[in-house]
């Protein structure tokens, strides 16, 4: 078993925040308006992080695009019923500039309250978004050929990929930012990484924002890899990222790298340099509901699954509450948050929140808190906070079959955690729709001739085990449809 350290981070869509704040107060809310208790309150859940979500400087261009799209208004007004052009502020990925929005306070806001979060210990966040810049962006007229330029048979044949320009130099046929499988966006333009001097101005970028946060997402981050970027553009690129994270890490030591990544890329991007990536497969395969490709899953080598990034829900996914019923729900979170990996929450997912929120949009619906979510999410939360299940030794358990022909134990997914100070911790979880039972070889060699008392601190059961039975014959449990459990050992 090996010792590792899973780190929690909180998701929190800044703009959002701020507009709610603005509201409470009756002015309009910065940066500075957080109150030190709310600092406070995020430190005492037990979160190591926290991702400002769109605090870059966005533009009036990507703006109107965002308000005068017709399918994207369709998306918002089903978000918020009574949608205003002011709640439209454009994508928080649109990024004009790498300096901190003005309506957020600016720079020095942003410097106020990360200092106030170094006080408390909490690590700062914030956006890179690597693939492209807002229609605005000075580059377009300085470095046009930062940018991907079409033809007019380029713009005739892909209307929806390509845009014409006015700009400084005259007008341009530019190219949407996109991925290879959909259309472009609208209010983007792709930078062209065959282009060594967009490489180095993209690392300087990278740089500035280095000086301002403790770590990066990075967004789409695997669209920029040469086989990617070749695929979707037909240019030869250099790698980008083996250079990039080297030489932020040169200027902030130990400066944290977290990739938005999907299409199995993950371990690619993490030998890159990437410190932590998005594990949609797990997300994936829990929303799925079946256990056997969750548990064969978490057979990866712990030095992937210690920098996977476990989540469910984030900005772009749905809401969890509105994925999962309330039991698959409870089931998927104590499978994905007491896993090893970072510990990826987002703002309103402990409330149970059903509206996903655009990064198009600066104002959230009002919705009430489900209270036995937030219940259960306290005290899932008080779980993460303890040293063993944070930097402890974490083991996959087998589950074995209960009786000859009880195929159930295939519906379990458990695993341990054993802390520096032998506390030790069952994690144990029947995923599926019905009531299965399974023997669980136990994974500690000290069980037998001691007497052992496992506390359920996830609910309120307490059990007496003897140590010569749990050692020689395993565990026998019986969960119903979505059943948990999470014991702490302790010797009587």
């Amino acid at each position: 078993m090996n010792t590792l350290h899973a780190p929690s981070l909180y998701q929190i869509n800044t703009r959002v925040w701020l507009t709610d704040l603005s509201r409470q107060q009756g002015k309009h809310a910065t940066l500075d308006d957080i109150a030190d208790a709310e600092l406070d309150r995020i430190v005492e859940v037990g979160f190591d992080w926290v991702w400002l979500l769109s605090v870059w400087q966005t533009g009036p261009a990507a703006q109107a695009i965002s308000r005068a799209n017709p399918q994207w208004r369709h998306e918002f007004a089903a978000t918020l019923q009574d949608l205003r052009d002011e709640d439209i502020g454009g994508s928080g990925f649109a990024i004009q500039g790498y300096s901190v929005h003005g309506d957020l306070g600016g720079t020095q806001a942003l410097a106020r309250l990360r200092q106030r979060l170094r006080q408390r210990g909490l690590k700062l966040m914030l956006d890179f978004v690597p693939n492209h810049m807002a229609p605005d962006h000075p580059w377009v007229d300085e470095h046009p050929d930062f940018f991907i330029q079409g033809s007019e048979q380029d713009l005739v044949r892909e209307p929806q990929n390509y845009c014409r320009m006015q700009t400084k130099n005259g007008p341009l046929i530019l190219a949407y930012g996109r991925d290879p499988y959909f259309d472009g966006w609208p209010d983007t333009l792709q930078l062209n990484y065959g282009n060594p001097a967009l490489q180095q101005a993209m690392i300087e970028e990278l740089e500035h924002i280095a000086d301002q946060c403790d770590g990066v997402r990075c967004d789409m981050a695997m669209l920029i890899l040469p086989e990617i970027f070749a695929r979707t553009w037909g240019i030869t690129t250099q790698p980008f990222w083996p250079a990039a994270t080297q030489r932020v890490r040169e200027r902030v030591p130990g400066f944290c790298f977290m990739a938005e990544v999907y299409w199995d890329l993950e371990w690619t991007l993490q030998q890159q340099g990437f410190d932590y990536t998005y594990d949609k497969r797990l997300y994936d395969r829990l929303r799925d509901r079946h256990a056997r490709p969750v548990r064969e899953h978490l057979y990866a080598g712990l030095d992937f699954q210690n920098k996977s990034a476990r989540f469910l829900e984030n900005h772009d996914e749905p809401r969890a509450a509105a994925t999962f019923p309330a039991e698959v729900h409870e089931a998927a979170a104590i499978i994905t948050f007491l896993s090893p990996g970072l510990r990826f929450f987002h703002q309103g997912q402990f409330e149970g929140r059903t509206k996903r929120i655009s990064p198009h949009l600066v104002r959230a619906p009002e919705e009430p808190v489900d209270q036995r979510l937030a219940q259960f999410y306290e005290r899932l939360l008080t779980v993460l906070r303890q040293p063993a299940v944070r930097d402890g030794c974490w083991q996959l358990l087998n589950c074995r079959p209960a009786w000859e022909g009880n195929w159930t134990n295939d519906c379990f997914v458990a695993f341990s955690w054993t802390g520096t100070d032998s506390i030790r911790w069952l994690v144990i979880v029947n995923y599926s729709d019905h009531q299965s039972q399974c023997c669980l070889t136990m994974p500690w060699d000290d069980l037998a001739g001691r007497s052992w008392q496992l506390r359920d601190r996830m609910g309120t059961g307490r059990y007496e085990r003897n140590g010569d039975d749990l050692a020689a014959q395993g565990l026998y449990v019986d969960l119903p449809a979505w059943g948990t459990h999470v014991f702490e050992l302790h010797q009587n």
